[in-house]
C-alpha cells in the first residue's frame, strides 16, 4: 500500500461563528515541518470549524483525530465553563 494517502473530514457547528474562531485558534497547530506521515489543516466557514487531515497510514490518521478529538473535547467545555457574551462590534 505504498504511496497511498489517507484522508478524514470533520465539520463542528458551533453556536456562532465567534466561537468556531475561538476553537480554530485554539486547536490550530502551531506550524513544523510535516513529521510523522499526517498533515492537519483547519479553516473555519461562518459557524462550522473544518478539519481535514491527511496520512499515509490508518494507525497514524486514528491516533491524530482521536487526539484532536480529546483536545476539542477540552475546548469546549472550557468555552461552557467561561461562557462569555458575544461583543457587539
Amino acid at each position: 500500500m505504498a504511496g497511498t494517502s489517507l484522508n478524514f473530514q470533520l465539520r463542528v457547528p458551533f453556536l456562532c461563528p465567534r466561537d468556531a474562531l475561538i476553537a480554530h485558534d485554539t486547536l490550530s497547530p502551531d506550524a513544523e515541518p510535516r513529521k510523522g506521515g499526517v498533515s492537519k489543516t483547519l479553516t473555519v466557514t461562518d459557524n462550522i470549524l473544518h478539519v481535514y487531515w491527511q496520512a499515509n497510514e490508518a494507525r497514524i490518521l486514528r491516533v491524530s483525530v482521536s487526539s484532536f478529538l480529546d483536545h476539542l473535547s477540552l475546548v469546549l467545555q472550557t468555552m461552557d465553563r467561561f461562557d462569555l457574551p458575544a461583543v457587539d462590534s
